[in-house]
């Protein structure tokens, strides 16, 4: 039996003056999480601003897609994901990744370490948030991390530790990822730090196949079953209609994809809601992609692919 469809949407910011009902709206049209990105410049604080929705809702599930391991120290994370846990009712998923865009490091006056670092960093990180859940006191020795004696982060019932979401698109970070992960989101690669013209064709299906080849080895190592393991996807672009021809052809002049490659790649859902629907339904059953999410910028947008693709797929 293939896994159910969930779908989320992302928000950098909330209406200032309508953010409640922005919120609320989500868990109203069917969506399962609402996900806050972390970066810096003008988007809000995650930890605040999920801690906040999910005070105004009641089923909606909150989450980071995904922390940057190097913009607080593991004990930090461990701690706000652990409140937020409570706060919710158990509704929150802590996402959490090995960092990539370089902007932000260079204006935090952050060292942007090669990426076999941060991916180190990122599974000491984990050993002592997952700790810190779990056990009363926590000492950690590694190479990037010392942690002595530390108290639990928050008093989470045994087997209620937030699901972790595990971001990536590379061979060590994936492995790393079905490890440890709950949900793992199958991202293209971002080794320069920004995203380029090529980011998109990083998720060809070949390249798709390579990337759960690689969640499944790490599965498989630490001794877990890759069934228990929810995959991610993030859309970048949304457009719903029947006459995709023109959408895709600018987004293939403007990734040096083909129109044919465009409409294969999961971060682009373009076309008619039977033929995205036609799609997903695809992509779950050859790749495992199960848990879809949207950009909310455009509440329009939002509210369509709700009742074109959330309602019926939700039911599939």
């Amino acid at each position: 039996m293939p896994r159910p469809f969930r779908f989320a949407v992302q928000v950098s910011t909330l209406p200032a003056d309508g953010w409640i009902e922005r919120v609320r709206s989500y868990e109203r049209l069917g969506y399962s999480t609402v996900f806050c990105p972390d970066h810096f410049g003008s988007q809000w604080d995650p930890t605040a601003t999920l801690s906040a929705a999910a005070a105004v809702t009641t089923n909606l599930n909150v989450g980071s897609l995904v922390y940057d391991v190097d913009y607080r120290h593991p004990v930090i994370h461990a701690k706000g994901a652990a409140t937020i846990q409570l706060l919710s009712g158990g509704r929150h998923e802590f996402g959490i990744g090995a960092g990539w865009m370089q902007t932000d490091y260079d204006e935090a006056g952050i060292a942007y370490d090669r990426p076999g670092v941060r991916i180190e960093r990122l599974g000491e990180a984990l050993e002592i948030i997952r700790s810190m859940w779990e056990n009363e006191r926590t000492t950690f020795r590694g190479k990037h991390y010392r942690i002595e004696n530390i108290a639990q982060a928050a008093p989470l019932p045994a087997g209620s530790r937030p699901k972790i979401l595990i971001g990536g698109g590379g061979p060590r970070v994936l492995r790393l990822a079905g490890r440890h992960a709950d949900i793992v989101g199958i991202n293209p690669r971002l080794e320069e730090g920004k995203v380029t013209q090529h980011t998109a064709a990083d998720l060809a299906p070949e390249r798709l196949d390579e990337k759960v080849r690689h969640v499944r080895e790490g599965a498989e190592r630490a001794g877990r079953s890759f069934d228990e393991i929810e995959l991610n996807s993030l859309t970048f672009i949304v457009a719903i209609t029947d006459d995709p021809k023109g959408v895709r052809a600018g987004l293939a002049a403007n990734t040096g994809m083909s129109v044919e490659q465009v409409a294969d790649c999961p971060i682009f859902l373009t076309g008619s809601p039977a033929e995205i629907r036609d799609r997903l339904e695809k992509r779950r059953e050859r790749f495992g992609l199960s848990y879809i999410v949207i950009h909310g910028a455009d509440q329009g947008v939002v509210e369509t692919f709700a009742e074109k693709i959330v309602a019926p797929l939700s039911r599939s």
